[in-house]
């Protein structure tokens, strides 16, 4: 387990962090913006989990998943080096991928087809859970630059796990606006 006494440490007042395998990282190197990105989705599905009173069962499901962005995190936080390490790193497993896929299913099942493109809002769940979606797709597209970086490795499970993500919170969205009923959707050309 995690063992914080300290917070504060001064170590990264040089702009470096570290990882948790490796030489330390400049804060605005990729690998550390990709967790970062992370971190910050996690804390976008805190903020709209705080609308969910009347949906318990969708508030279980994400805190679920912000614990699984911390795994996510941690993946990410460990840079596979090619070397055995002394110990197993935490590592997005494709079970994760595919309880979301399973998640989304069940949410999309009690939605009618879009008729055109939803613009993000409706109730304040929706408008929130639109927000986190937003960010984790700036996560995806941060995780993915760094997976075509040369000496980089990003798990295929991990762009997966990210990708499933932005998908569960456009479902999720509709289904707390009413089961779709509620969505404000796009038309075209409306304001020419």
């Amino acid at each position: 387990m995690v063992k914080l006494n300290k917070i504060y440490t001064r170590t990264g007042d040089d702009g470096t962090t570290g990882l948790v395998a490796g030489p330390r990282r400049k804060k605005h190197d990729l690998r550390v913006e990709s967790y970062g990105e992370v971190d910050e989705a996690n804390s976008c599905i805190g903020l709209a989990r705080q609308h969910l009173a009347d949906h318990p069962s969708l508030d279980r499901t994400l805190m679920r998943i912000q614990n699984d962005l911390f795994d996510l995190g941690a993946d990410l936080a460990t840079p596979d080096t090619g070397r055995k390490p002394e110990y197993e790193p935490l590592r997005i497993a494709p079970s994760q991928v595919d309880r979301l896929e399973k998640e989304i299913d069940a949410l999309n099942a009690d939605l009618e087809p879009l008729r055109s493109f939803v613009l993000p809002g409706g109730t304040p769940a929706a408008a929130a859970l639109h927000v986190a979606r937003t960010v984790a797709r700036r996560a995806e597209r941060r995780i993915v630059a760094l997976q075509d970086c040369e000496g980089e490795t990003v798990s295929a499970a991990a762009v997966a796990y990210i990708n499933r993500l932005s998908d569960f919170l456009f479902v999720a969205a509709r289904w707390v606006n009413e089961k779709g009923r509620t969505d404000i959707l796009w038309v075209p050309g409306q304001n020419r």
